[in-house]
């Protein structure tokens, strides 16, 4: 899910370029990224937090070690281990793990706002990891998005005097995938984008398995058809089938296109949270999302576009 995101725009396989055919494909994932908050509150009113965040990784891993297995790819080499163990930290534990147990406490449409700070916040770890140089505006647009989102959550928490501990641990979601896809969009330029995502689950996979049987240690889970089918979806869409349309558009390209589609997927779960779950739209969430995704998408736009060389 992404993960998730723009830092991929650092990755460029050799594919043909169909401008309109990538664009659909980058949709496509981003609408299956767009259900990920809104079924994550459906599963956590039935499910533990543990078993979700660590359980979906597992069935993803098994998907991803069949898609290797069958299509014969070579393993990757040397220091390609390390830099997976990054990727997988980032979008394999920590943002699933981080979001679910935020869930918990928090409506999916405050998790949404807030989580709408990653497209810009990975564009920050790209330009950091690929040692670019932007312009002042990139951090000033930045910077405000950040506290944009700052006090969204400290208005939703009750003021300013306090911030809520699910706030926190969405703003570690947030910095834990910035960091995953900045470092994946750069090896997939290596491994190939679906595989790097894949790989990422294999290596994750000993950890999650424990977490899984670590969070079953009070029983087998229980939970309505609706929870598990919720379930069901993050761990084969979400964290899988997702991650092929997405990284298949950016593949197709322009990646520079294709990566901003992302900036939509904030008002899609605001709108997947109100049909489905029944959450209500205040005038805090609508200007606090607006303000993060304007800010996001601003900043983005003007890394994308760097002011060229005399």
């Amino acid at each position: 899910m992404s993960h998730n995101s723009s830092a991929t725009t650092l990755s460029r396989p050799v594919v043909s370029k169909r401008t309109s055919t990538g664009v659909w494909w980058g949709l496509l994932g981003v609408v299956a990224f767009s259900f990920t908050v809104p079924f994550t509150r459906v599963a956590v009113e039935g499910l533990s937090p543990l078993f979700i965040g660590a359980g979906r990784a597992v069935v993803a891993a098994v998907l991803a070690a069949l898609a290797l297995g069958l299509t014969r790819q070579r393993f990757p080499q040397g220091c390609q281990w390390v830099r997976l163990a990054v990727v997988a930290s980032g979008i394999v534990a920590g943002f699933p793990l981080l979001t679910t147990f935020a869930l918990t406490s928090t409506t999916a449409s405050h998790g949404a706002i807030v989580i709408a700070l990653l497209p810009a916040a990975t564009a920050t770890v790209a330009v950091i990891r690929g040692r670019e140089r932007p312009r002042l505006l990139f951090w000033v647009l930045t910077a405000v998005g950040v506290i944009a989102a700052l006090v969204f959550a400290l208005v939703q928490s009750g003021g300013f005097g306090q911030l809520h501990w699910a706030d926190l641990l969405l703003l570690g979601a947030v910095i834990a995938a910035a960091i995953g896809y900045a470092e994946g969009g750069l090896l997939a330029r290596e491994l190939g984008p679906w595989q790097t995502i894949s790989w990422a689950l294999v290596v994750a996979s000993p950890a999650m398995l424990l977490l899984t049987l670590l969070s079953l240690g009070s029983g087998a889970p229980s939970a309505t058809p609706v929870q598990w089918l919720s379930f069901a979806y993050l761990g084969v869409v979400s964290m899988f089938l997702g991650f092929f349309a997405w990284y298949h558009g950016l593949a197709i390209g322009p990646m520079a296109q294709v990566s901003q589609i992302q900036l939509v997927q904030p008002i899609m779960t605001i709108a997947w949270a109100s049909l489905l779950l029944g959450e209500s739209m205040t005038w805090t969430t609508a200007i606090g999302g607006l303000a993060v995704i304007l800010c996001a998408g601003a900043a983005v736009r003007v890394r994308l576009n760097p002011p060229s060389n005399p």
